[in-house]
């Protein structure tokens, strides 16, 4: 199995993001433990987590409304959980 790449994540993201504004939801909380298991290779010793939450950093948009709700001590891991606000600013 190979390890997710940063493109990877970001289209999984883009993809749960999708999925949750055919719902006709206002935000989508987003866990990196989630988001790596969604692409596989997690867990395991030879996971990709602080690639998954540099991703899901970058994604966010604090003029739009996201923030982090729950980030671990070392800023990267498995229960980072990022509250993104839809429909995305284009």
């Amino acid at each position: 199995m190979s390890l997710p790449t940063a493109d990877e994540f970001r289209e999984e993201l883009l993809r749960m993001m999708h999925e949750a504004l055919k719902q006709n939801r206002l935000h989508v909380d987003i866990n990196a433990g989630e988001l790596h298991r969604r692409l596989g290779a997690y867990p395991s010793t030879n996971h990709r987590m602080p690639l998954c939450c540099t991703v899901m950093k970058a994604a966010i948009d604090e003029d739009a409304g996201d923030k982090i709700l729950k980030q671990p001590e070392r800023g990267q891991g498995a229960s980072l959980t990022v509250r993104y606000v839809l429909p995305r600013p284009a």
